[in-house]
């Protein structure tokens, strides 16, 4: 179980990425990319970075190649609005989660569009 410190780092390093990726990043080149959530590592001398990216496919993968090839960029950037002992290495992941939950949420919708079968008996 993460301790208090673990979480407060884990927040300031995500609204600091976030930050900086609004910053450095273009949206109509790489898409909106979000930082779903951080997760360092016990001794915090790496995070992996979940990250969404909305926009076509080609955004999406131009996206994630920026983040990698500016990591470095993004991990100073970071280490001057984050004091801590080591700056994390950073490394991103594509976090799809959002949009299993939109297609999640749009099945429950078809479902209830068509309602209950004319042949299925009333619930009891």
């Amino acid at each position: 179980m993460p301790g208090v410190r673990h979480e407060r780092v884990r927040e300031l390093l995500k609204r600091e990425i976030g930050e900086s990726i609004r910053r450095e990043f273009n949206v109509s080149d790489t898409g909106l990319i979000s930082v779903n959530d951080v997760d360092p590592a016990g001794d915090l001398k790496s995070a992996v970075v979940y990250v969404s990216i909305l926009g076509n496919a080609d955004q999406q993968k131009r996206g994630l190649q920026r983040l990698n090839e500016h990591r470095i960029r993004l991990q100073a950037l970071v280490a001057r609005a984050v004091v801590l002992k080591y700056t994390p290495l950073l490394k991103f992941v594509l976090d799809d989660s959002i949009v299993r939950g939109n297609r999640v949420l749009q099945i429950i919708e078809e479902i209830e569009k068509t309602g209950p079968a004319d042949n299925d008996p009333p619930p009891a």
